[in-house]
C-alpha cells in the first residue's frame, strides 16, 4: 500500500500508473507549452487552490450540461463527444502527460471550444466541482491494476465513487468500459453501493444504449489481443 498522503492529510492511493511515457515529440511539447493554459478549467490543484474554492462552471460553459471523463487516454473519445455535442461542456482529467499532449493535438484539428483539461488526478477535480453539477461521467478502459494487492487502487472503490456520486445529478449517467473481467466484477459489486443503479443491458445490445460510442485505441488493442470489451451503464439514483 502506498504511504503517500493527500495534501489534506488523508491516505492517498494512485489509481493510475505512470505520469510520462515515451519522449514527447517537439510538436507535443509545443502543444503543452502554448495550448494547455487555454483549456484550463481554473485553479484545481492544492497548490493553485488551497482553499478548495469551487470552480465557476457558469463562467466556463454557460448553461451547458457538463460531462466528465476520468482518464481520457489519448483523447479520441473526448474529442469525438465534444465535436458531436457542442451544446455540452466536457472536462477531461488525465495525469499521463503524453495523453494530454495527444489530446491537445486533436483539439487543434477539431477547434472545439467546449473542452477543459485538468492534467492531473480526478480526485482534485472532485474537490472543486460543485455538488450535483455533472450530467454524465465516463470511465473508459481505466488502469486495471491486475494484482490482487493493488485492487484497492482501482477507480471503482469508495475513495473515488463517493465523491463522484456527490458531483453527479440524480438521473445522470455513469459509463464504464473495460476488457478486464475482474474489473467488471468489482465495478458491478461496488458502483451500486454508492448511489447508482446498473441498467443491465444485454452484452449484445450495448450499442443501443451507447449509440455515440467512439472506439478508442484501448478498445482496439483489447480486440487485437483477444480480450472481450465490456460496457456498463449506471444511472445516479
Amino acid at each position: 500500500m502506498s504511504t503517500d498522503k493527500h495534501p489534506s492529510g488523508a491516505p492517498w492511493r494512485n489509481f493510475y500508473g505512470r505520469f510520462r511515457g515515451k519522449t514527447l515529440r517537439d510538436s507535443q511539447k509545443e502543444y503543452l507549452e502554448n495550448d494547455l493554459a487555454e483549456f484550463a478549467p481554473g485553479p484545481v490543484t492544492w497548490d493553485e487552490n488551497p482553499d478548495r474554492t469551487p470552480l465557476d462552471l457558469q463562467a466556463l460553459f454557460g448553461d451547458r450540461d457538463i460531462w466528465l471523463e476520468v482518464g481520457f487516454g489519448g483523447g479520441e473519445h473526448l474529442v469525438h463527444q465534444a465535436a458531436e455535442n457542442p451544446d455540452v461542456g466536457i472536462i477531461g482529467c488525465e495525469p499521463f502527460i503524453n495523453g494530454v499532449a495527444m489530446l491537445l493535438g486533436k483539439l487543434r484539428q477539431q477547434q472545439c471550444d467546449n473542452v477543459r483539461i485538468h492534467p492531473g488526478d480526478a480526485r482534485d477535480m472532485f474537490d472543486v466541482l460543485p455538488d450535483r453539477s455533472l450530467s454524465r461521467a465516463f470511465l473508459l478502459y481505466p488502469d486495471p491494476w491486475p494484482k490482487k494487492r493493488h485492487h484497492r487502487r482501482r477507480f471503482v472503490t469508495p475513495e473515488h465513487l463517493e465523491p463522484l456520486a456527490a458531483k453527479l445529478k440524480p438521473g445522470s449517467i455513469f459509463r464504464v468500459a473495460t476488457d478486464i473481467p475482474d474489473y467488471v466484477r468489482q465495478t458491478l459489486e461496488q458502483v451500486p453501493r454508492h448511489g447508482f443503479e446498473w441498467l443491465a443491458e444485454h452484452p449484445d445490445d450495448w450499442r443501443v444504449a451507447w449509440p455515440d460510442w467512439y472506439s478508442t485505441r484501448y478498445e482496439q488493442k483489447a480486440l487485437r489481443e483477444g480480450r472481450t470489451p465490456h460496457y456498463l451503464t449506471f444511472v445516479r439514483t
